[in-house]
């Protein structure tokens, strides 16, 4: 039997070789990453104790399996782990130091978004010598990113609480994550999710950004979200039809189901009992964001003017770092605001029947564009 110790040994190594051929660095970096001839030491750091504490605490095995989740607006990154059921379990919560872009997914190349959406993360992703101190790639674009025409490269989660594109936190933070993701491989898990979602899909959050033309893509991924909260196991991933589908499986189980990104969804069904759960769970919500609306609660700017944000624990400690949008773009003589062809949002498996947010998904927003304000005064820094 292989020992857990060669087993950890072949895993970062194979990540550092990958590092070697292809350089992982988020957009914009400069520099090369440091010789691979080694991997450094804090690559190789054993977790913390008071991560060592928590797996106690929350009856988790060192290797069993994470998934992360990542909320631009609130600014924070959850990790969760693979508890003695099975289940995933909130280990910690990880204030983001800086996040770049707007809220909304990544387009296209240079277009500074952090991307959003559901990455698997394997083994080779992971790099030690990066310039931003670790560094996990999320893998962007996609399948689904690439069968909607988005591009874009080094699109990461990394140190050094610099961000042009990524998900950027503190050294500490980052080695921390770093070592929970390297320690899930050696456990055996091939790949993690990074689950990453514009703010928490809660229906305040939803009716607060109910003018968002973002909206279609982020209703189809609050179903992977619902999915994940109400079963704790993590969402099986698939794209057909330029969209995401969640948990689906074969109609005659001994027939495997191939999924085209963009071409017709094929026949198949959705684990019945995380179906029914998520189904309760988007009534409540159905019922709870009707009453958000007609209630005629504040409704957020469409664009905030500004490159990303920070967590409020960083605002005072890194100042200057939110700056606006135009200073950093190239200019175009008009105003510079992301474009997005809506994604159709649709439940061909019944597991999310929608009325109040199949109605939404369909609202027509070129009035809202039109009259968007870009928010450029950052004399006072704001609450994520």
């Amino acid at each position: 039997m292989i020992s857990a110790t060669l087993v950890r040994a072949l895993v970062l190594s194979a990540a550092a070789f990958a590092g070697a051929l292809t350089p992982l660095r988020c957009l914009g970096e400069d520099g090369s990453p440091l010789p691979a001839n080694q991997l450094p030491a804090k690559a190789t750091q054993e977790v913390s104790r008071e991560l060592l504490s928590l797996f106690q605490q929350k009856k988790m095995p060192k290797y069993s399996p994470i998934l992360v989740r990542v909320f631009k607006e609130e600014a924070e990154l959850e990790v969760w782990k693979q508890d003695v059921t099975g289940h995933f379990q909130l280990l910690k919560t990880y204030p983001i130091c800086r996040w770049s872009g707007d809220l909304g997914p990544k387009l296209h190349e240079g277009d500074r978004q952090a991307p959003e959406g559901f990455y698997a993360i394997t083994p080779e992703l992971m790099n030690p010598n990066s310039n931003y101190y670790l560094a996990i790639n999320t893998g962007f674009p996609n399948s689904f990113d690439k069968a909607n025409d988005r591009d874009g490269s080094f699109l990461m989660i990394h140190g050094d609480c610099w961000s042009s594109g990524c998900y950027a936190m503190t050294d500490p933070q980052i080695a921390d994550i770093y070592s929970l993701a390297r320690d899930s491989f050696v456990g055996g898990q091939p790949s993690f999710q990074v689950q990453a979602y514009p703010f928490r899909l809660t229906p305040a959050n939803l009716a607060y950004h109910r003018t968002n033309p973002n909206m279609p893509f982020w209703l189809m991924l609050k179903e992977g979200n619902d999915h994940f909260l109400v079963s704790h196991l993590q969402p099986k991933v698939d794209v057909c039809e330029r969209r995401y589908v969640f948990d689906a499986y074969p109609t005659n189980s001994s027939k495997p189901v191939a999924f085209d990104p963009a071409g017709k969804c094929p026949t198949f069904v959705v684990d019945p009992k995380i179906a029914r759960l998520a189904l309760e769970k988007q009534r409540a919500d159905e019922v709870e964001y009707a009453q958000l609306v007609w209630d005629n609660v504040a409704v957020a700017a469409i664009y905030s003017g500004l490159d990303g944000g920070m967590n409020k624990v960083f605002v005072a400690r890194f100042p200057g770092r939110i700056i606006p949008l135009a200073m950093v773009l190239p200019p175009t003589g008009e105003l510079n605001l992301p474009q997005m062809t809506p994604i159709p949002w649709a439940d061909n498996h019944g597991s999310l029947t929608s009325k109040f947010f199949g109605g939404l998904a369909g609202l027509k927003f070129a009035s809202q564009l039109h009259v968007a304000q870009r928010r450029t005064d950052i004399s006072a820094p704001t609450e994520p």
